[in-house]
């Protein structure tokens, strides 16, 4: 009998796991470049992007509940439609969007690094992506342990953040006037294009799910753990957005690589040591997590037979997916190469936004034949229902939009 994964991970643990994936590179390097295209109202745009992710998370934090099992979405869609090409198509877009997602965070690490000392960024990049691969490989308990400490790192960054632009927040109710927009079609476009970049800020949930077979008490906890994470996250990145449109000029944003120390700086005039280390730490917790998450699908497809079982293959003392997780690292290498961040980024957002479609169909679909199944908590229809028709409108905006350009 092979070796098989553990079931290891803590409440505590899994929603810190859950909180490592989405904050990161998405804050620490995004925020400028939704500037760039929402302006001011970069906040509103987070807010838009919030309540996509907000509303996808309860249909996560059923369906996770409901099916236990690493391959998340593939599992979800297979129960929901019982077709195994659209399951095996839908898990292999998340991981193309784990590969994706290590080039976006892999590129930003870089960015940050550079503040400090001129990089070849092509080796720094094959380095970062070996050590989080290594760690990923060692252990579930060990990755979320060190997940864990990180984005305690990262999570006191956004508050350091916070602190310094304080005088914007105080003045807020002043000058609140000037953060909303007027109902013209123009400022809008920017503002779900911004939104369409930021929402890349809270992929991360849709992870906590592909480790379910290596949390404990899933039927409770899963569910638990991914709505803490989701609301935890997007209450810090709306006050940071508030904090960068207030603390610096839109074009300052935009051109920056690492704009909140860029934040750090100009607002106390010191180096920006503290706050690019933190901003490194987050990256780097980032890759980690997506590492893990690209390799519990593959896993999760092999032991469904949707994919060759040796792609599965998990170690007998590691309890981990070894060949899953070099593929991934492997992929996520060329692509980190290959494009630019904004690029990536936007590429990773219209590829979760569509699994994020079919995730919420699937969840319908479920709740119709089997409303209430014992054990589970469950949601109001209506939170999918909107989640899909919201995500279908954005894609189709975005499309539009691509295609008159």
């Amino acid at each position: 009998m092979s070796a098989q994964l553990q079931r290891r991970l803590s409440l505590p643990l899994f929603t810190f796991y859950g909180l490592g994936s989405i904050l990161g590179a998405g804050i620490y390097s995004l925020v400028g470049k939704v500037a760039g295209d929402a302006g001011i109202y970069a906040p509103v745009a987070f807010v838009v992007a919030a309540v996509v992710a907000v509303l996808t998370g309860f249909s996560y934090a059923e369906l996770s509940a409901r099916y236990p099992k690493s391959g998340g979405e593939a599992i979800y869609t297979a129960q929901a439609f019982g077709i195994p090409a659209l399951s095996t198509l839908i898990g292999l877009l998340v991981v193309f969007s784990a590969i994706i997602s290590v080039g976006v965070l892999t590129n930003a690490f870089v960015g940050y690094l550079q503040v400090f000392i001129p990089v070849m960024p092509s080796a720094v990049i094959a380095l970062t992506i070996l050590i989080a691969t290594t760690i990923s490989i060692r252990g579930i308990k060990e990755s979320a342990l060190l997940a864990s400490l990180l984005t305690l790192i990262e999570i006191g960054g956004l508050f350091l953040i916070i602190w310094i632009g304080r005088g914007g927040l105080l003045a807020l109710p002043t000058n609140v006037g000037i953060l909303l927009p007027p109902m013209e079609g123009v400022v809008w476009s920017g503002i779900l294009t911004g939104a369409f970049i930021a929402f890349y800020a809270f992929i991360g949930f849709e992870d906590m799910a592909n480790v379910a077979e290596e949390v404990q008490s899933p039927q409770r906890n899963l569910p638990l753990g991914i709505l803490l994470a989701i609301f935890t996250s997007t209450i810090l990145y709306c006050i940071v957005a508030v904090v960068a449109v207030l603390s610096l000029p839109v074009d300052q944003l935009q051109a920056s690589d690492a704009p909140l120390a860029l934040i750090y700086e100009r607002t106390t005039g010191s180096s920006p040591i503290v706050i690019t280390f933190i901003g490194l730490f987050a990256i780097a917790n980032g890759i980690l997590v997506q590492i893990i998450l690209g390799s519990r699908i593959l896993f999760g497809l092999s032991q469904q037979s949707w994919l060759p079982s040796v792609i599965g293959w998990v170690h007998p003392r590691w309890h981990t997916p070894v060949i899953a997780t070099l593929c991934i690292a492997l992929l996520g290498l060329i692509f980190s190469l290959w494009l630019p961040l904004v690029s990536l980024a936007e590429l990773t957002s219209f590829t979760v936004l569509v699994v994020y479609t079919f995730v919420n169909a699937a969840c319908m679909r479920v709740k119709i034949r089997e409303p209430r199944p014992q054990g589970v908590r469950t949601f109001p229809f209506i939170f999918p229902l909107l989640g899909f028709v919201i995500i279908l409108t954005f894609l189709t905006f975005r499309l539009w939009e691509a295609l008159g350009a």
